[in-house]
């Protein structure tokens, strides 16, 4: 297999949204000339996302260089089952404040524009999610990665705590059924 091939067959397992693409224009002696800036999302499906932003006199190019700006700063979110958060978190970036809620198998994302995008390249299938504040793109997207960042599996609680994954998830189940009899 070539060097091609293989930098290929790489960039195919990425999956690429685009989330918004904001046309600006420069008032010039003879005219105006026109610029535009894309939001993209990328990720594998399989716990890894990150987003860009790229500015170009064509869509075409500004998509590209987002593309790119996205690749270079992706995050790793561990999943549940991979299909799921472990836990709800929230985030904010500026004025916009996001809520993410793990949801049960069969529930879907129930996720509001810019917020989908990043779920449906991430690999989840099942969360709740919240914006409040801004609709802003930029800020909606910041916000969500904010709380992506702050979400933490069993595995590695359990390292810090110097315990072990299976207490942690027996005390998890006990909380719960207290919950559900009260």
């Amino acid at each position: 297999m070539t060097k091609r091939n293989d930098r290929e067959e790489r960039e195919s397992e990425f999956v690429d949204r685009l989330v918004h693409i904001n046309r600006v224009a420069k008032v010039v002696k003879g005219g105006r000339r026109f610029g535009f800036a894309a939001l993209v999302v990328i990720g594998d499906q399989k716990g890894r996302v990150g987003f860009g932003h790229g500015k170009a006199r064509e869509v075409p190019e500004a998509i590209r260089k987002a593309s790119e700006a996205a690749k270079r700063n992706m995050i790793r979110v561990p999943l549940r089952e991979g299909r799921t958060l472990h836990h709800d978190v929230a985030g904010r970036h500026g004025a916009g404040k996001v809520v993410l809620r793990a949801a049960p198998p069969g529930t879907g994302i129930i996720a509001g524009g810019p917020m989908r995008a990043v779920f449906e390249t991430l690999g989840v299938q099942d969360v709740v999610a919240k914006s409040i504040g801004t609709s802003n793109p930029y800020n909606m997207i910041r916000a969500t990665f904010d709380a992506l960042k702050a979400e933490d599996s069993p595995r590695g609680v359990a390292a810090r705590r110097g315990l072990k994954v299976s207490t942690l998830q027996a005390r998890r189940r006990v909380s719960d059924g207290g919950r559900a009899e009260a």
